[in-house]
């Protein structure tokens, strides 16, 4: 394997409608392509995916964006690996900013996938031919959410995930029940309870989640684990889950029931891959989590979600859940429920470069 070049675009594009938590409304999504090209001219592409500003963690584009100019890409151009299964190794000396890695990474191992003709998911051994799709319903209006359910339900998404917070999560949870008695339905937090609201997250239980996704601290394992021994519903962990360690702890702990693996998050396709042989030794479940991305990252998602322990449908809708037009060929398609998992080499899609080129606010290729 060797890498010619690696370009960066900045890219930026409304969504089709807010994307609301309690933590706060998301109206554009600015993200970075990652372009890896050999001397042949194949390209292996991937997204990093840090919001703005660091209200979800704390990388943002710039930090991304200084991390991989100044550091990891003259750090891969002038190393020359020869096997993706260096970068980690490579990259040991530059302390987390997993965002940055990730996208890295992605790109090279897609590049590395095309160079040997096989389908990105196929190289870690997915097996599957289609992924279960979940998809999220951002919104605290009762009316809004049930209207974007009976929307999605039209796709047969086999999994439906409804932001909660501590006003607005009894309420919310016994409308849609009332009005949905048996879809599959999570509820995700993003931090917004702590253990004084045990009694209220045990008034949950009675709604039937399939679980309840980060209710405590973003940082924490320990009190997860407390919370965890006094509900029935199991718990989610998601933020908390930021490296192989971070999972091994938190089943060590008991802290959770089912883990949520964001690829970006935890800093790539080989840290993923090792937290999910960790849960399907232990029995459990894990899920593929979304981060309101663009074509590239779902791609990436698609293919990891082939892995065996991927058994809850993931955060990976159809391009039209957030964009008018993404920036991948074809665009992602849920259809009853599932999504086909392509045949093509690599990331198996193919980029719409018209609409990456409209998008592109910044450029710079590295040699």
């Amino acid at each position: 394997m060797k890498v010619s070049s690696i370009t960066l675009k900045v890219i930026k594009a409304p969504l089709k409608q807010p994307f609301k938590t309690h933590l706060g409304t998301v109206n554009d999504r600015e993200v970075i392509i990652i372009e890896a090209q050999d001397e042949d001219g194949l390209i292996g592409y991937g997204e990093a995916v840090p919001f703005s500003s660091p209200w979800y963690t704390e990388e943002t584009i710039k930090t991304c964006l200084h991390m991989l100019e100044d550091f990891l890409i003259p750090l891969t151009l002038a190393s020359k690996p020869r096997h993706p299964g260096e970068l980690q190794s490579l990259w040991s000396g530059i302390r987390r900013n997993a965002m940055a890695k990730s996208a890295l990474e992605q790109a090279i191992l897609d590049l590395y996938a095309k160079q040997k003709e096989i389908y990105l998911g196929r190289l870690f051994g997915g097996e599957r031919s289609e992924v279960a799709a979940g998809v999220v319903i951002a919104s605290n209006d009762v009316e809004d959410a049930i209207r974007q359910i009976d929307g999605f339900s039209r796709s047969g998404y086999q999994r439906y995930k409804i932001k909660i917070d501590p006003r607005h999560d009894i309420e919310l949870l016994a409308e849609i029940r009332g009005a949905y008695p048996d879809i599959p339905l999570m509820a995700d937090a993003n931090s917004a309870y702590t253990l004084d609201d045990i009694p209220r997250l045990q008034k949950l239980d009675e709604y039937k989640l399939m679980m309840i996704e980060q209710p405590l601290g973003h940082d924490d394992i320990v009190e997860h684990a407390r919370l965890q021994k006094q509900l029935q519903t199991p718990i989610c962990l998601d933020e908390s889950i930021n490296s192989y360690h971070d999972a091994h702890s938190a089943l060590s702990l008991g802290s959770c029931g089912v883990i949520n693996i964001k690829m970006a998050k935890v800093g790539g396709w080989t840290e993923a891959v090792k937290i999910h042989d960790l849960c399907v030794e232990n029995d459990v479940p894990v899920w593929c989590g979304g981060m309101i991305e663009f074509g590239i990252s779902r791609a990436h998602n698609i293919a990891l979600a082939t892995l065996k322990g991927f058994t809850v449908p993931g955060d990976i809708s159809s391009s039209s859940r957030y964009w008018e037009e993404d920036i991948i060929e074809p665009e992602v398609v849920v259809k009853n429920g599932s999504i086909q998992v392509p045949e093509k080499a690599g990331i198996g899609f193919s980029i719409n470069e018209k609409r990456l080129k409209s998008l592109t606010t910044y450029r710079q290729i590295y040699r």
